[in-house]
């Protein structure tokens, strides 16, 4: 069962992403605010960045703090040093998503114009820039082990693409409307789970690009799914205010949070692992809630 632990509030805007470097955690909110949460006070610290223009994701890799924001920048800030050092100017539409490759060091970021590029985090390089011309990228999964990288696109296709050569391995028509969250499955590295505007909750065989679990989860579109306690659990968050957790297999519901039960009133944009049991999720109606899953 999911149990509410702490209730951060300080915002002024709608918060659009989080990131945990194992003691803190940083949200990023329409207020064009980066704040650093202390989870011991419930209260932000000291550490806090103002932008020209809203940052709608973020994401922690080797010690920094990878910013994308609605104009297309794409900020890096040293967390120990606590300043900027690098700045780039590659996008031209806003950043909608960033992940990392623990294994290559390398840093995936996706516009809403269908570009992804690929980032070497330690020599602060670009390695490539792949134009998809799949509209808005919102989530993009990343297999260490077998080294490949997945993109969910507002065509509606998921796209497996080859960490080392950058090929496309795989490309099949996933959700109507869009495929806005995925993962590689924690059980299963040859399957897909994703969600979609039309807020379906999908498994996928990745080689055949055949759907064989297909769940009517949410009202509205899922943003963002998550795997707990070692991939037996899953959570979906969406665009109609609640999230909720699953058994990852056989994929069965569990548990709905809502504004009723301690919930968010808006959206839910973003949710964010901090341990194995131990979660947070981010809305637009300004907060961030930090949950235990027992």
């Amino acid at each position: 069962m999911i149990q509410k632990q702490l209730e951060l509030n300080g915002h002024a805007g709608a918060v659009y992403s989080g990131t945990f470097d194992g003691t803190f955690l940083y949200t990023a909110s329409a207020d064009k605010y980066v704040t650093r949460w202390n989870l011991t006070t419930g209260v932000q610290d000291k550490f806090a960045i103002k932008f020209d223009h809203t940052p709608y994701c973020i994401h922690i890799a080797l010690n920094m703090l990878w910013v994308g924001l609605a104009n297309g920048d794409l900020h890096v800030f040293d967390l120990i040093e606590k300043k900027e050092i690098n700045y780039f100017k590659l996008h031209k539409e806003a950043i909608f998503s960033i992940s990392f490759n623990a294994v290559s060091h390398h840093v995936y970021v996706g516009d809403a114009d269908g570009n992804v590029s690929v980032w070497d985090a330690e020599k602060m390089k670009l390695l490539i820039s792949i134009p998809l011309n799949s509209g808005k990228i919102r989530d993009i999964a990343v297999d260490e082990i077998n080294q490949r990288f997945c993109v969910a696109s507002q065509d509606g296709f998921l796209r497996v693409i080859d960490a080392t050569n950058f090929n496309e391995l795989q490309k099949f028509f996933a959700h109507k409307d869009g495929a806005t969250s995925v993962i590689f499955n924690p059980k299963d590295q040859n399957q897909l789970i994703s969600g979609g505007k039309d807020a379906l909750l999908k498994y996928w065989d990745i080689e055949s690009a055949n759907c064989f679990v297909s769940i009517p989860a949410h009202n509205y579109a899922i943003y963002r799914i998550l795997t707990l306690n070692n991939g037996a659990n899953l959570i979906t968050a969406s665009r109609d205010k609640s999230f909720k957790i699953w058994d990852t297999i056989p994929a069965s519901f569990i548990q709905k949070i809502e504004r009723k039960s301690g919930g968010h009133s808006h959206s839910v944009n973003d949710i964010v692992a901090m341990n194995e049991n131990t979660f947070a999720s981010v809305s637009e109606d300004k907060k961030a809630i930090v949950w235990t899953v027992s």
